[in-house]
């Protein structure tokens, strides 16, 4: 299956980046996986191979690394190339939330949210640049509505999140004479572990998910399958005229008006 394109997805342990893993290996592409978890990336791993028997072991590349520490990215990047000898997509999934306000979040907690949430996403998009050249391929970060309207307690994450749609537009501009396109895709409320790892108690987590029937038009959260076929669309031959893009996977929230 040497023909296959190859992905390069990171955070891939759980929740959207898990997903878009999963379905990008269904739809036929090779695959290395980023993240911190081992155990939870051999999972991924296996999810891949039983969706698509057609790919062997050798097909998903497991990587273990934080990318918050440039070493590993530049090692994630270059044993993806030894392996796959191309790459393709990448998706920069790897992201974290933290609950605060700005009276009470510290600057320390500013650094790390925007470490892996914008900074890494920088780094591994320098290193991929002359592989997505090469290949004519194409980047598809994931942002968040936070990135395009304003919401009180995470400010941080709002701001990081706001970095990477700016990001994604510059970026468009810059490496759209190589041939090479960056487009973003900016989820709404996602039904993963993100907000319980930020702190949410399962009361609370409970609440948000119902309180979010009524902030989002069409009536649900949405599920990181969802944005898995969102940024797959923007990653396919189907959107090769689409560059510079923030695509609001958000059930309509971004463009409701409360009253």
């Amino acid at each position: 299956m040497s023909d296959l394109k190859v992905a390069l997805i990171t955070g891939a342990s759980s929740g959207i980046g898990a997903a878009t893993a999963v379905h990008f290996a269904k739809i036929g592409y090779k695959l290395a996986i980023c993240g911190r978890d081992e155990t939870a990336l051999a999972k991924t791993a296996t999810l891949c191979l039983e969706i698509n028997t057609q790919l062997s072991r050798d097909d998903v590349l497991v990587l273990v690394g934080d990318l918050t520490v440039e070493t590993d990215c530049e090692e994630a990047v270059q044993n993806t190339i030894e392996r796959f000898k191309r790459l393709d997509v990448l998706v920069p999934n790897a992201g974290i939330l933290k609950i605060g306000y700005l009276e009470t979040h510290s600057l320390a907690e500013y650094d790390q949210v925007m470490d892996i949430n914008c900074r890494s996403v920088i780094a591994l998009t320098k290193l991929c640049i002359p592989h997505l050249t090469e290949s004519k391929g194409n980047i598809v970060n994931v942002s968040s509505i936070c990135g395009l309207r304003a919401f009180p307690g995470s400010l941080y994450y709002n701001v990081s999140k706001a970095g990477v749609d700016q990001l994604t537009r510059c970026s468009a501009l810059e490496l759209a004479p190589k041939g090479v396109r960056v487009n973003a895709v900016n989820p709404g409320v996602i039904i993963t572990e993100c907000q319980k790892r930020a702190g949410m108690t399962d009361e609370f987590y409970e609440k948000f998910m119902e309180h979010s029937k009524t902030t989002h038009p069409l009536g649900r959260p949405g599920t990181a399958e969802e944005v898995a076929k969102a940024i797959a669309f923007l990653a396919s031959d189907d959107a090769s005229f689409i560059t510079g893009v923030t695509l609001p996977v958000d059930g309509g929230r971004s463009v409701a008006c409360p009253r």
